[in-house]
């Protein structure tokens, strides 16, 4: 088992745009790094120069010292590394032990593939998760037929199958629960006593100063700081990401009073029903920002995508004071709702496209039959404008942007429309802190310009600093309703975890 890795003077080109220009980073057996930086600072290159995902323009890496070359993801994984990716890379139309074992099913003496041995070792694999699955998890379970923390519990697992010595972890809490966050630190510090490395990718500093020892920061391709985490605190941490005012400096610190909120209700719910859905009623208020909040999987997204025609329901659903019934998202659409989702790989983006292409899918119809192109460029390039977008050009492919200028395509191609009532599924999932800081801002002026706003946020933190009221789900219904002085990160949790009743603020 390996000791070390280290990457000198990384640099990596795409075309002309420069990844990495003089990266560098550390990592030694019995111990977590965390790699930071703001999305398009170079973190994923770094991660798939160092997987073999893609192959170095300058610098080198090292092994225990010795200068070391990954032409190809499995020649990292010959070296024991192994990552765990935010995208995930599981075949929805395969079982569980078909996607960790793929392509290395073991095999009996007679050379054919051993199931009772993929079945025991798949089984032990998911053992390490126990006590933490909202399904019932066994080997044969279809990828497609799993919530999104869970698959990631199983792209979590596929890596362990092969017993690295370095894992990669890719923004790997992203979509899990606060239990499983913390089985999976459990696992790392077991990784840890084993003598496995860990470099740990995320956005979450309380995570960050709960499991790191030592950090590494790049910036604008560049690594600009790297040392013990214990010698520095998350307002240096974000400085040296960004230079420039947290992302929790454009939180509202403080609820709307009554008087700053139109008294009109803007949309009205009374006991929506679904498959998951256990009777959800609410109302929110023309430019009010109203948060959904509690345990992943308790119905948040279930009821966003019911509000915009995706998923069948009953109850009622009233816009502008219209009874209204959805059956497909055109029909929002048309309605002035807008979605946007929180996995812009499968759900918001056509990565094969080009930025003006996305940012036109919902609208391509208002430009025309043939297209007048020039207005519909016209009107994305001020679009693209308003949100700080970092591209080459409309023309661009999607994939070429970073994390966080990706999600603001999403979110574009929305505001293109000018919908009066905007839902938004955990969109912050995986953002730098700077992208978060312009999205926190727009959203402040959105509902300040009489927007309505049903936020569904997996942080905390952007509840209680963004929203006028939270509303905490719980199996698939509406527990409690925080709001002013009882809108704490006590209280939040507390309600997640089904206690909100004893808060007085049932809803």
């Amino acid at each position: 088992m390996a000791e070390s890795l280290s990457a000198r003077n990384i640099v990596k080109r795409y075309g002309g745009v420069v990844a990495l220009s003089d990266g560098n980073l550390d990592v030694h057996a019995r111990e977590v790094v965390a790699l930071i930086g703001a999305n398009g600072s170079g973190k994923s290159t770094m991660s798939k120069v160092i997987n073999g995902v893609v192959v170095l323009d300058g610098g080198q890496l090292l092994l225990d010292g010795q200068p070391i070359r990954f032409t190809s993801p499995q020649v990292a994984k010959n070296a024991g590394i192994s990552t765990v990716f935010q995208e995930l890379s599981l075949i929805p139309q395969m079982t569980v032990a078909e996607n960790i074992w793929l392509t290395r099913e073991p095999l009996n003496a007679f050379g054919v593939v051993d199931r009772k041995a993929i079945k025991t070792r798949t089984e032990e694999l998911l053992a390490l998760f126990e006590g933490t699955y909202k399904t019932a998890l066994h080997p044969d379970s279809p990828i497609a037929s799993l919530p999104p923390d869970e698959r990631q519990i199983i792209e979590i697992l596929k890596a362990m199958s092969f017993d690295p010595w370095l894992i990669i972890l890719d923004e790997a809490t992203a979509s899990l629960d606060s239990r499983q966050v913390q089985r999976l630190f459990d696992l790392v510090a077991k990784w840890k006593e084993q003598g496995k490395a860990i470099v740990f990718v995320s956005h979450r500093m309380e995570e960050i100063f709960r499991i790191a020892d030592k950090y590494t920061v790049l910036r604008n391709g560049r690594t600009v700081g790297a040392g013990s985490i214990k010698d520095i605190n998350e307002q240096q941490l974000i400085k040296l990401m960004i230079e420039k005012e947290s992302a929790l400096g454009f939180l509202r610190g403080e609820a709307k009073t009554e008087e700053k909120i139109e008294k009109e209700v803007s949309l009205e719910v009374e006991n929506l029903t679904s498959g998951t859905l256990r009777g959800v009623s609410l109302q929110v208020h023309k430019g009010e920002l109203v948060g959904i909040g509690g345990l992943q999987g308790q119905g948040q997204r279930h009821l966003l995508h019911s509000l915009f025609g995706d998923i069948p329901y009953s109850g009622t659903v009233r816009l502008f004071h219209k009874d209204v019934r959805f059956k497909h998202p055109h029909e929002a659409m048309k309605a002035g709702v807008a979605l946007v989702p929180g996995d812009r790989a499968k759900e918001g983006l056509l990565y094969i496209r080009s930025i003006l292409d996305n940012m036109l899918l919902p609208s391509w119809r208002r430009y025309g039959m043939p297209l007048k192109v020039s207005n519909a460029r016209k009107d994305a390039e001020q679009t693209g404008s308003s949100l700080n977008l970092k591209m080459a050009g409309l023309d661009a492919p999607v994939s070429s942007l970073s994390g966080g200028n990706a999600q603001k395509v999403v979110i574009g191609k929305w505001l293109m429309r000018n919908p009066q009532v905007l839902l938004l599924d955990d969109p912050t999932k995986g953002v730098d802190v700077g992208s978060k800081a312009e999205f926190y801002s727009l959203l402040t002026r959105l509902s300040e310009e009489g927007k309505t706003i049903l936020f569904y946020s997996s942080d905390d933190e952007e509840l209680i600093g963004l929203c006028d009221r939270v509303l905490v789900m719980h199996d698939g219904m509406i527990r409690t309703e925080l709001s002013g002085n009882t809108l704490t990160k006590e209280n939040l949790i507390a309600a997640s975890l089904g206690a909100g009743e004893r808060l007085g603020g049932d809803a």
